[in-house]
């Protein structure tokens, strides 16, 4: 290595396989800016691959890449083109639900980045024109609801050490307390079961 030459190592961005967080596993597969890029490029319509490289400005073997795991994770679809040879991109079902992720990034950017006025992008509905500017909490039944009386509990897909690290106050504690017994209840059956294969096994 030459005087003055410092050894520069790639590091690889961390996965959370193991998070028991919705958040965080779908961050393994759209945390990537140029992932969210993409997505967006999608939504405004964008389906060749030379368009989207032209439109971001990215490079070929990035964009190979973060479009071949899109795939790969069901949120584009790769398609013969309709009217000349190749293909084109689309987004899925799974894709189109990411609506909602993009928009909230676009309007916090608004309000934090950009500032009122010197919004980038507006976002009208087709109709009657009016603008997208919040997007509100709602029930199944589609009720607004208040965002400062929501509360977080352990779900069915914790378990019951990640589900005792959750801060409950006492008047949501009776929701809590039974859930967690479940859990741990569920955790022991699964634990007992794969003692039992593991033994059919040695057998």
């Amino acid at each position: 290595m030459q005087p003055g030459c410092a050894t520069i190592r790639r590091v690889s961005r961390k996965r959370f396989d193991d998070m028991p967080c919705s958040i965080a596993q779908a961050l393994n597969l759209v945390g990537d800016w140029w992932t969210l890029l993409v997505i967006r490029e999608a939504f405004l319509g964008v389906r060749r691959f030379a368009d989207f490289r032209d439109h971001l400005g990215i490079a070929r073997n990035i964009l190979s890449d973060r479009l071949r795991k899109l795939v790969a994770a069901d949120i584009l679809a790769k398609q013969p083109k309709r009217t000349a040879d190749g293909y084109e991109y689309r987004l899925t079902e799974k894709g189109r639900d990411l609506w909602a992720v993009l928009t909230a990034l676009r309007l916090w950017g608004d309000k934090w980045i950009s500032g009122a006025g010197h919004e980038p992008v507006i976002v009208r509905e087709r109709d009657h024109g009016a603008v997208v500017t919040q997007l509100l909490p709602a029930d199944a039944a589609g009720n607004v609801l208040d965002r400062l009386r929501l509360v977080a509990l352990p779900g069915p897909g914790t378990s019951a050490e990640d589900a005792a690290r959750y801060r409950v106050r006492p008047e949501d504690r009776a929701q809590l307390v039974p859930r967690i017994s479940t859990l741990r209840a569920q955790n022991l059956d699964a634990t007992r079961s794969a003692v039992r294969r593991g033994r059919r096994a040695r057998r």
